[in-house]
């Protein structure tokens, strides 16, 4: 038997949006996933001192994006442990558990550039058979300079091609602060779920914390 190929779509989700869903359908058909694991991460390190929704909020908007489709799948190997939650540490445990499968980390382009910068970057790349790259029309990287810094990953690295959607979660939450019109940004069922909890709507008090 050949081995399940497993997608890892790690984020805040804060909320999840059609981008999200575009990019994840194109990472699964052009790496050929069997499995997509949407990993929500309640802390993220990069985001230490930004408002984030509640998780149980989070939790509930991601089903509703993704409930409907069986080879998309909620992980909680971040919620289920206390952090700070590292890409590399998230990796070996998934691997642990599904040893057979081949894993495929899922990162954009621009992430691409920092990482370097990013917790134990040359461990996760040889943790992982693939990178997947969304990139997006105007990505450049410099392949060699990145090879120098961490040796090895111009092997893992798989571009996805992905039409270019000028869709962020900051700036739905933005208009719907505001007032404005956001409900095509996001799948039917976020949306009503967004309406039902007035979850960004009101005062960042009410339904958002700050991190400390």
């Amino acid at each position: 038997m050949k081995p399940q190929r497993i997608g890892i779509f790690g984020g805040t989700f804060d909320p999840p949006h059609v981008g999200h869903l575009i990019l994840a359908a194109e990472a699964q058909d052009q790496l050929r996933l069997d499995r997509l694991l949407w990993v929500l991460t309640p802390d993220p390190p990069h985001k230490q001192n930004q408002r984030i929704t509640p998780l149980e909020i989070r939790v509930r908007l991601l089903q509703a994006a993704i409930g409907d489709n069986r080879s998309f799948e909620l992980c909680r190997v971040e919620m289920d442990r206390p952090g700070p939650h590292y890409a590399v540490d998230t990796v070996r445990i998934l691997k642990d558990q599904v040893s057979s499968a081949e894993m495929f980390y899922l990162i954009g382009g621009d992430s691409l550039h920092d990482l370097p910068t990013w917790y134990q970057p040359q461990q996760l790349i040889e943790l992982i058979d693939g990178l997947g790259v969304m990139r997006r029309p105007g990505d450049q990287v410099d392949l060699s300079e990145l090879e120098q810094k961490i040796p090895g990953i111009a092997l893992k690295i798989r571009f996805i091609e992905a039409p270019l959607l000028e869709i962020s979660a900051r700036q739905i939450r933005q208009r719907i602060s505001e007032g404005r019109a956001y409900r095509y940004y996001v799948p039917p069922g976020v949306y009503q779920l967004i309406e039902e909890l007035g979850v960004y709507h009101l005062p960042s008090s009410s339904v958002m914390r700050v991190k400390s």
